[in-house]
């Protein structure tokens, strides 16, 4: 069973990505509101994925993203954005996420980027 980390400042953000998570049978191991505490629990709970906000505070995505695969450069990642925020999801994809999903989320979608990360 994949282990999950969900990183997204809106609490409803979170909830709905775990839903659908785990009514798909993936294991959510920890949820984080900041990059900063992304990359604190991407340590501690040593998920297989990661699904990531762009835009948070304290810490964005992206540099959370380059901060995690500085230390493990294997770090599956998927970037969650909003429409229209295009240009941050290539420099996204550039600090070495390996996929990203849009706002509002289709299960689907979700499902068929965990898919191609872990197949």
């Amino acid at each position: 069973m994949s282990r999950i980390l969900i990183v997204d400042d809106a609490k409803f953000m979170r909830a709905t990505l775990r839903s659908i998570m785990e009514n798909a049978g993936y294991h959510v191991v920890g949820e984080a509101e900041t990059g900063k505490e992304a990359i604190e629990k991407f340590h501690d709970l040593q998920p297989d994925v990661i699904t990531m906000d762009i835009t948070m505070p304290e810490l964005n995505g992206i540099e959370a993203v380059k901060a995690i695969k500085r230390v493990d450069p294997n770090a599956k990642i998927i970037m969650c954005s909003a429409m229209g925020q295009q240009k941050m999801v290539v420099e996204a994809i550039e600090a070495g996420a390996k996929d990203f999903i849009v706002k509002p989320f289709e299960e689907s979608s979700v499902l068929e980027a965990m898919k191609r990360l872990l197949n």
